[in-house]
């Protein structure tokens, strides 16, 4: 990336996951970088197995839900190294629950951390991009953002929230010099859905399937992040099973609301015939 020569990235959820690989991707490039996650222990951990000078790859304790803790964090980074040049928006959280069975507070912590903790991180370092005259943004959304299973609306309308903030920072910044790229993968292997709230008692499991079965790892999904953003592509769309699905929307948008009506018929009766063996085994 000839356009930032200091190569300089911030990383929120750097401490595991997709995070941990884009840490180690842009490493491998040459490029400093400071991760930020709110597991103290398990960050630092990782920063000493890494074992690279401070120069290169430091960790700090951040909450995504405190504006305060994003900047100190980023004033921390801009004394240490006089500015950033990439900041990904990578901190997220999971969720799963139908409608009237979610509770409200699955809702506000998802929305808390996945959205708004991207727009803090968009707020935080904004001024500096402007007062640089240069920087990209980089918001790590979610397929869901863009094509919606049911069952999943808080984690849907957090990761659409994503989207929509990204289209309108690329409008907003692009005078100033700003770069934004907003990455949409699928399941892939990670750590995710270990953080699964959902009021299901299967659906954590059922997720967890879903990460590690996938033919794509972390690793994978930060290489065609990196070349995302050296290419300074909007839409970095990793999977092209999902990509395919989300162009039968934009262009065949019929089939697909009877694709998901399809998908929600099955998931009842899954729900069905699960609540019929549990009854039978409950039976005297």
């Amino acid at each position: 990336m000839q356009r930032f020569p200091e190569q300089r990235v911030a990383i929120t959820g750097g401490a595991t996951g997709l995070g941990l690989a884009l840490a180690k991707q842009f490493l491998h490039e040459g490029w400093s970088v400071a991760i930020a996650d709110i597991q103290d222990e398990k960050g630092q951990a990782e920063i000493e197995l890494l074992g690279l000078p401070e120069s290169r790859l430091f960790f700090t304790k951040v909450d995504v839900t405190k504006e305060v803790q994003l900047k100190k964090w980023r004033d921390d980074i801009v004394k240490r190294w006089g500015g950033v040049d990439i900041i990904i928006n990578n901190a997220g959280v999971a969720t799963h629950g139908a409608i009237d069975e979610a509770p409200l507070s699955d809702w506000e912590w998802v929305l808390d951390i996945n959205l708004m903790g991207v727009v803090r991180g968009c707020r935080v370092f904004t001024p500096l991009f402007k007062k640089q005259r240069s920087g990209h943004i980089v918001n790590i959304a979610s397929m869901a953002g863009l094509i919606h299973a049911p069952e999943m609306g808080s984690y849907n309308a957090a990761k659409a929230g994503v989207v929509a903030l990204s289209e309108t920072l690329e409008g907003e910044l692009f005078s100033y010099g700003i770069g934004v790229s907003v990455v949409c993968p699928g399941f892939f292997q990670t750590d995710l859905g270990k953080t699964l709230r959902s009021p299901d008692p299967k659906a954590k499991d059922m997720v967890q399937r879903l990460f590690e079965t996938s033919k794509i790892d972390a690793d994978g999904v930060a290489k065609r992040v990196y070349s995302g953003i050296n290419n300074k592509d909007f839409y970095v769309l990793p999977h092209m099973s999902y990509h395919l699905i989300w162009l039968l929307k934009r262009y065949m948008p019929a089939m697909y609301m009877r694709s998901l009506h399809v998908t929600g018929r099955k998931i009842l009766q899954k729900k069905r015939d699960w609540q019929a063996s549990l009854a039978t085994l409950t039976q005297p």
